[in-house]
């Protein structure tokens, strides 16, 4: 099982308070697995983190897992061991801006 930690905004869009688990059954998985069974199993979630045509990350947001922003690693790499195990939950987190 593979915790993701959702930012508040899409916790309330998909109507969850805690880290989504997710079960996906591929050996190596990667940022690309997960966002698939996101948007598989909550189907609010479409297009709000990456572009639905293009399959490219929203630029405002971003990946960490480890302590280690994988926003731009590539999407297809497997990752991190503890992530996959579910000992540690990739974050997701939208970008501040402003002026």
């Amino acid at each position: 099982m593979v915790f993701i930690e959702l930012p508040p905004q899409l916790k309330t869009l998909i109507k969850q308070n805690e880290a989504v688990g997710l079960t996906i059954s591929k050996p190596e998985v990667s940022l690309t697995h997960v966002i698939d069974q996101l948007e598989h199993d909550y189907p609010a979630l479409k297009g709000t983190l990456r572009d639905p045509i293009t399959k490219k990350r929203r630029p405002k947001i971003r990946f960490f897992a480890c302590q280690k922003d994988y926003t731009f690693h590539d999407p297809h790499a497997p990752l991190p061991q503890v992530v996959r195990d579910g000992q540690e939950p990739l974050l997701v987190v939208g970008a501040i801006s402003g002026g």
